[in-house]
């Protein structure tokens, strides 16, 4: 693109800031609800101690207030969602108190959402008239039911127009075949892994990789039916039409993607589902803890692992995968090149890491000395999900001096889960070969 159009397109992009003063004029106008609001609730309050307020008065100032409410959130969605679509990225990712619809936001999402919160403030109007039915004439109820369906009409086609719009945004998550090349999953319940090393964690990861079978693993149960990329097509490509959700699990460079939903829960031995479940509410994340997965190979640990950070980026959290492995050659090169504790507070912006396959190799003292640096910079600043093949205990067999000092810290705050069984993978292969 030649320099002139260039610079006219940066030009015309720049004017998108001529909304923010829209946007905080909004909030001046959320002010004035804030305070009518109040006023609204201070009369309620006195004509009810002095005796005035009929049940009928009740109802319509309770309904005035749940009108205000309604318009107030109608108006902070406009702002929030609407400034972070159209002017700039607010950067709330980590945030706990981030709202859930912000994480998918686009202008298709927000237009729906919009027309869904409209009808909702048009239902408490209408309800208004009908409370207040010997006060309101029969032409005002008329055209107030007409103007109510019209409303529902706008917003169930709206709806129903989204869907095509959203299959073209996806356009790109489908047809997609399963990564050509496959690693050893160490520690995860049984899928494929693309065995090159994405770019970020350097070429050097080899030097510190486990070795990789030449067998193909065989798939775990309940395995998604969505697109399995390899890593130059899961992350280096860019869908100008995907969520802010989407985004991240890319992002996330998760080898595939799980959701908790299809873990099999029959097939460990031992495994507490209440803990699971807990889990899947995303509290630790916002309370900076940190989870362990611990037990034998093909019970599902990385399964559980990937399906939790798949929950946190869809909850708007930015989340890192890597296997202990790769995460050694990052941080490796980072303390060869001098910038070790940029990189460590560069990671500060995942408020989630996922270290995989903890105890399949071991580390010589520099690279377990590094690790515990991670541990130590994120300890009660961020949350870290480790899977490992054996307990915490142990952890002076892969990291020797270093261990008791990082699993005091690793384990201070951390929801530790244990899976006894068998490896699903092996289970598979030999019935597949008894068939």
């Amino acid at each position: 693109m030649s320099q002139p159009s260039t610079t006219l397109g940066y030009a015309l992009f720049a004017t998108r800031w001529l909304q923010a003063p829209l946007y905080f004029g909004l909030v001046a106008a959320q002010g004035v609800y804030v305070y009518k609001f109040f006023n609204e609730l201070w009369n309620l309050i006195l004509r009810c101690v002095t005796g005035q307020a009929n049940e009928t008065y009740v109802m319509l100032a309770v309904l005035k207030l749940v009108d205000v409410v309604m318009i107030a959130n109608l108006l902070i969605m406009v702002i929030v969602g609407g400034y972070e679509t159209f002017v700039s990225r607010i950067g709330l990712q980590g945030h706990r108190d981030q709202p859930e619809w912000l994480s998918h936001v686009n202008s298709n999402v927000l237009k729906v959402k919009l027309a869904t919160a409209i009808v909702g403030i048009s239902s408490v109007h209408l309800l208004q008239m009908f409370v207040d039915v010997h006060h309101t004439s029969q032409h005002a109820l008329l055209w107030g039911t007409v103007i109510h369906m019209a409303f529902i009409a706008s917003a169930a086609i709206l709806a129903y127009m989204s869907g095509p719009m959203a299959e073209h945004g996806d356009r790109s998550h489908k047809g997609h075949g399963h990564a050509s090349a496959h690693g050893q999953d160490g520690a995860g319940g049984g899928y494929s892994v693309s065995t090159s090393v994405p770019a970020e964690f350097s070429a050097s990861a080899a030097a510190v990789r486990a070795p990789v079978p030449s067998a193909v693993p065989v798939p775990i149960p309940a395995q998604s039916t969505g697109s399995y990329l390899s890593s130059s097509e899961s992350y280096d490509s860019y869908d100008p039409y995907e969520t802010g959700a989407e985004t991240r699990i890319r992002a996330a460079r998760f080898p595939s993607r799980k959701q908790l939903e299809e873990f099999d829960e029959d097939h460990p031995r031992d495994f507490d589902r209440e803990v699971l479940a807990r889990l899947g509410k995303l509290d630790f994340v916002a309370s900076r803890r940190n989870v362990v997965f611990v037990g034998p190979p093909g019970t599902g640990k990385t399964h559980l692992a990937v399906g939790l950070g798949v929950r946190a980026c869809q909850a708007g959290h930015q989340v890192l995968f890597a296997t202990a492995a790769q995460w050694a050659a990052r941080l490796t090169e980072a303390r060869a090149a001098g910038r070790l504790a940029e990189e460590l507070a560069a990671l500060d912006a995942h408020p989630l890491l996922i270290v995989d396959e903890v105890g399949y190799t071991p580390f010589d003292a520099d690279t377990a000395h590094l690790f515990f640096q991670l541990v130590a910079h994120r300890y009660e600043r961020s949350s870290l999900i480790v899977t490992g093949d054996r307990p915490l205990g142990r952890w002076d067999e892969i990291f020797g001096g270093a261990a008791p000092a990082m699993v005091d810290r690793l384990a201070h705050h951390a929801e530790i889960v244990r899976l006894e069984g068998d490896s699903y993978r092996m289970r598979r292969a030999t019935s597949a070969w008894a068939e």
